[in-house]
């Protein structure tokens, strides 16, 4: 197998080619990501929304070669290790879990979404794929990297351009890393229209594609 860049997606509705075209690589070009990149990617972050303009969010950053990489990857999960080390840079993403008074920040978590949801666009839009991973030893990276009490580690993030070839990876990972197989749920199974699990009269949304032609009759979900 050669390199694999993903096409856009067959989209429902018709969404932002950088959505299309997004998914998250477990091999990389051996293109470097610079620090200049990486400040872009960052910047984009900072300009994301979060509750009561707390920004919560805070990242450890690291390009491959350096000792902080090698700190950072020795917090991944054996499953990551086998494969993460194909990024160019990895990251810890990290929130405040309180206010500046002392009290929980319900919305810290959801903020960081955020911030990564910036970052993943701004990437998208440099040829750049991300690859987010739970698969942390989070009590050890907070450890490792001097967090105070009053902050979580969330994820750790696999990032580099899109390219590479799949069979450097694992044998059980291979198939997994072409895009062309990438699946969603239909919005008629998360979207509610009133009270939760109620399927309402609305635009249908099928397998076979959205009828968007403005002469044609709304259709029933249940149809």
């Amino acid at each position: 197998m050669g390199n694999i860049i993903a096409e856009e997606k067959e989209t429902k509705f018709d969404i932002l080619p950088i959505l299309k075209e997004r998914y998250s690589p477990r091999v990389f070009s051996e293109t470097p990501v610079s620090e200049l990149e990486l400040r872009t990617l960052f910047e984009a972050g900072r300009w994301a929304p979060s509750s009561y303009n707390r920004q919560p969010w805070r990242i450890i950053w690291a390009i491959k070669g350096s000792s902080t990489y090698k700190r950072i990857e020795a917090c991944l999960s054996d499953f990551n290790k086998s494969w993460a080390t194909n990024a160019p840079v990895l990251l810890l993403t990290a929130f405040k879990k309180t206010t500046d008074e002392g009290e929980e920040n319900f919305h810290a978590l959801h903020d960081l979404g955020l911030f990564v949801g910036n970052i993943t666009a701004q990437a998208q839009h440099l040829g750049i794929g991300l690859h987010q991973m739970a698969g942390v030893n989070y009590e050890k990276a907070k450890k490792e990297f001097n967090f105070p009490d009053e902050y979580h580690i969330a994820t750790a993030i696999a990032l580099g351009y899109y390219g590479g070839n799949p069979d450097d990876l694992p044998e059980d990972l291979r198939d997994q890393e072409d895009p062309s197989k990438r699946t969603r749920m239909l919005q008629r199974e998360f979207t509610f229209n009133g009270n939760y699990g109620t399927i309402t009269n609305g635009l249908y949304s099928s397998e076979n594609g959205l009828e968007q032609n403005n002469d044609q009759p709304l259709k029933n979900l249940n149809d």
